[in-house]
């Protein structure tokens, strides 16, 4: 497709703010950068502390060594060395007085203004949900890019600035975070590459029979009973007395000889235990998502499906909005992404200093997004959605009026019946998974309370670069759009009859390193009457 992207010649004319209290950092790279100040400033306080407590140390070591000396001369003498005067009342002064006073100073708290700086900012940190959504983020990029756990671990991954790896303690903490959520084919993943980087020589708080422990039981859970036995034996072999594993152990030999027995008969009846029924196909969960694999792979930048013959149909083009005066003498850059459903792209389409004030308008504001219940119609989170988003209107800023306009030049769709302009910046391994932008007919109610109909189509603007990860992806008819900093990109939800295109059913895929950007419209059905003109075909 790059081809067709060829471009002709055209002559023509840092304290984090209290509004910050908690609010699910891990959705949002950019809430989590205030966490780096954060940080930085409860730095700076302990590196005060700590020369606090060498000061002190450094006064305790100056009198210990003068009194060193001054003892050393005195115990050979004693008599001699008290019979000066000036001596003697020394020795009185130093034990009446001095000796309180340096008590005194061993006894001083050096840690009074870093602790209180501490619980000042701890009321911002980050909490279990964010480390766990965080552990989850990594499981998840595992999964959708296809990445081993020692290529995880060791941080290889590509376009990455800073490399970063994991700890063996790292490592059993994701092992352990999988376990509780009963994911017990990541807890195996995680606790086996614990486990590799302890028998490797690392130095660890985490002693092998955690890691054994947790293995063991989460590869009988996945039905592999002789792995089971085999590692509880290893854990046993390090603590012989370890209850659980004693007790593991026995139940592992009590369920292999009932198998074995079940074996040797030939009935149905005995082949259906109920320790067979116990055990789980080995692998990941079920998933609740049907075109996960589809998904995952376009994500990938694998199993695009697009012919030859019909990637010739697409080009690239100079655009003026269909004649739109703004644009006829300065035309913007227009290709083809997808034919169909068509999904265009604009490109140079907002600069850079728009996406600074954008950006700006919108930091303050982000909150988790909000997906609409098919049900109730009310606003809810969703563990599918891991972003945070603001709303903008073009009557707060120049900028966002400008936008505003742009998109309806552009679009010639009447953008005062859309909804405000959305920003939504995605956190760590950040995603949207497959959904529609369009209220089917099962949810009547959708965007009732708006009045301005079903949403038509939608504007997207990407306002960064993604390093890796981070794709547009349509698994309907499998086309991958990639994020491209200052471009948008453009589809039609409805045919123009106002039946539901639901071929445009689309995801964000999660970021695998950067961050990641966007600002999108959808633009709503009223308005459009004589924009749009209605269809009597109803899928064209």
């Amino acid at each position: 497709m790059a081809s067709r992207k060829v471009w002709c010649v055209l002559v023509l004319g840092v304290l984090l703010p209290h509004s910050y209290a908690h609010t699910d950092f891990f959705t949002s790279i950019g809430h989590m950068t205030d966490l780096i100040n954060t940080e930085k400033d409860l730095l700076t306080s302990l590196k005060d502390y700590i020369k606090a407590e060498e000061s002190k140390l450094e006064q305790i070591k100056k009198w210990a060594e003068k009194l060193d000396q001054l003892t050393d001369t005195a115990t050979k003498d004693p008599e001699g060395f008290l019979g000066h005067p000036v001596n003697a009342f020394k020795l009185m002064k130093r034990l009446n007085t001095e000796w309180a006073e340096l008590e005194n100073l061993v006894l001083k708290d050096m840690s009074d203004g870093f602790i209180s700086n501490m619980t000042i900012q701890r009321q911002y940190f980050p909490n279990d949900e964010d480390q766990t959504g965080a552990a989850k983020a990594l499981l998840r990029l595992q999964d959708t890019y296809n990445l081993d756990t020692d290529t995880l671990s060791r941080g290889n991954l590509p376009g990455v600035k800073h490399k970063s790896f994991l700890t063996a303690g790292d490592c059993f903490e994701l092992g352990r975070i999988a376990y509780t959520e009963a994911d017990y084919y990541h807890t195996e993943l995680w606790m086996e590459q614990a486990l590799k980087q302890l028998d490797d020589g690392e130095v660890s708080a985490i002693e092998k029979t955690s890691v054994l422990d947790y293995l063991s039981y989460a590869v009988y859970q996945q039905g592999d009973l002789d792995k089971a036995m085999m590692l509880t034996k290893q854990l046993l072999e390090l603590d012989p007395e370890h209850q659980r594993a004693n007790g593991n152990l026995k139940y592992f030999e009590y369920i292999m000889s009932k198998e074995k027995e079940a074996n040797k008969s030939t009935t149905e009846a005995d082949n259906q235990t109920d320790v067979e029924s116990k055990t789980k196909k080995k692998g990941r969960a079920k998933d609740y998502l049907p075109e996960r694999r589809k998904y995952e792979k376009l994500c990938r930048g694998e199993g695009v499906k697009m012919t030859p013959k019909r990637q010739k149909s697409l080009f690239c083009r100079y655009y003026d909005g269909n004649g739109n005066p703004r644009y006829i003498l300065g035309p913007v850059k227009q290709e083809d992404e997808w034919d169909k459903p068509r999904i265009v792209r604009f490109l140079d389409i907002i600069s850079d200093e728009e996406i600074a004030t954008v950006k700006e308008l919108a930091k303050p504001r982000l909150r988790r997004a909000t997906i609409s219940n098919p049900i109730t119609g009310v606003l809810e989170t969703a563990h599918y959605r891991i972003s945070k988003s603001a709303w903008l209107s073009g009557y707060e800023s120049p900028v966002i009026s400008r936008i505003n306009t742009r998109i309806q030049d552009l679009t010639g769709l009447d953008v005062s019946t859309a909804e405000e302009l959305q920003v939504a910046n995605y956190g760590v391994g950040g995603q949207y998974e497959p959904h529609f932008d369009f209220a089917r007919k099962d949810e009547p109610d959708a965007f009732k309370e708006l009045g301005t109909g079903n949403r038509i189509a939608t504007w997207l603007f990407y306002m960064s670069d993604v390093s890796a990860g981070g794709a547009t992806v349509f698994p309907e008819v499998g086309a991958s759009v990639w994020p491209k900093k200052g471009t948008a990109v453009f589809w039609y939800n409805l045919f123009p009859s106002g039946e539901g295109d639901y071929s445009t059913r689309h995801a964000a895929c999660p970021v695998l390193v950067g961050n990641k950007w966007v600002s999108n419209k959808w633009i709503h059905e009223r308005g459009q009457e004589f924009r749009r003109p209605c269809s009597l075909s109803e899928f064209k």
